[in-house]
């Protein structure tokens, strides 16, 4: 790749001159606590994106939904989020038993603005608080808990900029279907019409087993 038009940045100092300093408002809106509208946002938000990394740097970004609702508030410092069956990869699973710092972002859909929320994580297997995580009949698989350590909302510029929740700018044809992407990535010799067998409505009632 061709990189001597590239201008880098390579201290802080020189990303504040770009970027200039964070407004006041900005560095006091994080908390290390649960506000009453931060119970009433994961109250209503059915998806989530959690960040990970091992001790090596190593990154994954995983996403996790079900019923608005789905995280658990332990206590006012303290979140659980369940685990439901799914590829096993388990890659975020393995950076939290090496690095335990997580990132998260709250979606509701329809809004712009989101919940983040930084801290640190462990994994449990069992705990009586799986009982209020229940959907469908299924207990999930372990939860994940997380310390909060740093929680704010975030504006919606993004979404504006990005036009996601707007329906007329959605395009999902654009793209080939999961199924053909499956079978020129993952499952080459798969007959394109067992995939999409497997990726058809049928897929859904898979969800919790």
């Amino acid at each position: 790749m061709e990189t001597q038009d590239w201008e880098p940045i390579d201290s802080a100092d020189e990303l504040r001159e770009l970027l200039g300093t964070p407004k006041p408002a900005a560095i006091a809106k994080e908390r290390k606590t649960l506000h009453e509208l931060d119970r009433a946002w994961l109250a209503a938000s059915p998806f989530c994106l959690i960040a990970t990394s091992d001790t090596d740097g190593n990154c994954d970004v995983s996403p996790k939904g079900d019923p608005p609702g789905f995280t658990l508030i332990l206590n006012d410092s303290t979140i659980a989020i369940p685990e439901r069956p799914g590829n096993r990869r388990a890659d975020g699973f393995h950076n939290i038993l090496r690095n335990p710092h997580v990132g998260l972002i709250y979606f509701v859909p329809g809004r712009g603005d989101t919940l983040r929320v930084n801290g640190r994580a462990r994994l449990v297997r069992k705990a009586s608080f799986f009982d209020q995580m229940v959907v469908k009949g299924h207990r999930p698989q372990l939860a994940i808990v997380v310390e909060i350590e740093q929680i704010f909302h975030h504006c919606a510029k993004a979404f504006l900029r990005s036009e996601l929740w707007r329906p007329e700018s959605w395009n999902p044809q654009a793209l080939p279907s999961r199924a053909r992407i499956a079978q020129a990535l993952e499952r080459p010799e798969d007959p394109i019409e067992e995939l999409e067998h497997y990726y058809g409505p049928s897929y859904a009632e898979g969800m919790y087993r």
